[in-house]
């Protein structure tokens, strides 16, 4: 695998303007087309807002670690928060019959990406996911 990029960032819903744009420039220079960026670009939105509302409580001083991969294939997303450890039984979205605003960024996550995990972070307290969406590579 490829390190492509690596973004530090506070939590702060603010900082994921320049996220965003930093993930839709690296996906097209890797050859994504529109309908993966968009995915890619609303799964890492959604999940830094989960980083942020849940994980940090919204508190702005968290720090959040943004990875991006690229595997012959694939492009791979890492999301490192240095929150209290989540038990990863809990992480679900909530029923889709229960019809209200919020609470389907996880649904999202997993119906657009390839494979999502939700990794033990060895090193640290904290917690990593990690995204990955499959390329039409040759």
């Amino acid at each position: 695998m490829q390190l492509l990029q690596r973004l530090h960032f506070l939590s702060r819903p603010e900082m994921l303007h320049p996220v965003r744009k930093t993930i839709r420039q690296l996906a097209q220079e890797q050859g994504c087309n529109d309908e993966k960026i968009n995915a890619m670009v609303m799964a890492i939105n959604e999940a830094c807002m989960n980083i942020i509302q849940h994980a940090y409580k919204n508190d702005p001083n968290g720090e959040i670690i943004l990875e991006f991969w690229r595997k012959p294939r694939s492009i791979v997303i890492k999301l490192l928060d240095f929150s209290a450890t989540v038990d990863k039984t809990t992480i679900r979205s909530r029923d889709l019959d229960d019809i209200r605003p919020g609470g389907l960024g996880v649904h999202l996550i997993h119906e657009v990406m390839d494979k999502v995990e939700y990794l033990d972070n060895p090193d640290e307290a904290g917690n990593i996911l990690q995204m990955e969406k499959f390329l039409n590579v040759e």
